[in-house]
């Protein structure tokens, strides 16, 4: 049961569940007269599972690149724990990404395209871009926003216009996030020579650009509302979202310690969770 449950975490599921469901979001912005119901609801499932293998494969890759990172900075991780050995990770990341490939292929050409260029990001990130800092940072914030993409193709042949405003808000709120997390990991992150901000510049720096992307997402939340793009229905949910990410800046700005962070960066991913259900409720009506 603990080797199960080393497996479960590697992958960590909330982030799995949040992609797969972020397709489903994308799928819900388009409103193309064309698309057939008879294969929604099973193109749904498959565009879930695509996100949720893809993202799980990924971070299964992350975990076994970075295990001396995480030796330091999360030493209970399954890799540098021993819950898991190296080849077993290499071979779960496989299979998971075969899977996802498999099922974006199964959609069509355009998704799995998508899907590997949302692979080859990814795995960028995880080789050199995440040792560059902020690029790094930038380049986690697309394979968080491919989703929303992914999510058109998945139900109809493109991307909904309406849905770049979305893509937006989830890119900036995230990568505020990004940033955060390079304010907690500082110390293994010095050792590996990581250059993220809060090395680069020092956490009060790192700090305050975080708080600007939390804050500007939350400004660029009023506009799928003033532009009519949703329905009421994405009010009641985006409020809570935008209520978190201000208080979020300002615990982040009021005590800038690895633990606060860390506690912050979880946080943000409930604001997260609350800001796809916004997106989605707001399809409503």
């Amino acid at each position: 049961m603990n080797k199960i449950g080393a497996f479960v975490r590697i992958v960590r599921p909330v982030n799995c569940i949040m992609m797969g469901f972020a397709v489903i979001v994308g799928a819900a912005l388009v409103r193309a007269a064309h698309i057939s119901s008879v294969h929604v609801l099973p193109n749904l499932l498959a565009g879930f599972l695509t996100g949720f293998f893809l993202t799980a494969g990924s971070m299964v890759i992350n975990d076994v690149i970075d295990r001396g990172i995480d030796a330091i900075n999360e030493p209970n991780r399954p890799i540098p724990s021993g819950e898991i050995s190296l080849r077993q990770a290499q071979a779960f990341a496989v299979l998971l990404t075969a899977l996802g490939f498999g099922l974006a292929l199964i959609l069509s050409w355009q998704c799995l395209i998508i899907a590997i260029f949302s692979w080859f990001v990814f795995t960028a990130y995880s080789l050199w871009g995440k040792r560059s800092g902020f690029l790094g940072n930038l380049l986690v914030s697309i394979c968080v926003v491919i989703p929303f993409v992914y999510g058109g193709f998945v139900i109809s042949k493109g991307f909904a216009e309406a849905s770049s405003i979305f893509v937006s808000l989830a890119f900036l709120a995230n990568t505020g996030r990004e940033v955060t997390k390079g304010i907690a990991d500082v110390e293994g992150d010095k050792l590996k020579g990581i250059r993220t901000l809060a090395v680069s510049f020092g956490r009060p720096v790192a700090g305050e650009v975080a708080v600007v992307f939390y804050l500007s997402a939350v400004v660029l939340s009023v506009l799928p509302w003033k532009l009519d793009l949703v329905s009421f229905w994405f009010v009641p949910f985006v409020l809570v979202t935008d209520t978190g990410l201000v208080a979020s800046s300002f615990w982040l700005l009021k005590d800038l310690s690895r633990e606060n962070a860390k506690r912050i960066k979880n946080v943000v991913l409930i604001w997260f969770v609350v800001g796809l259900i916004a997106f989605l409720a707001g399809t409503i009506g």
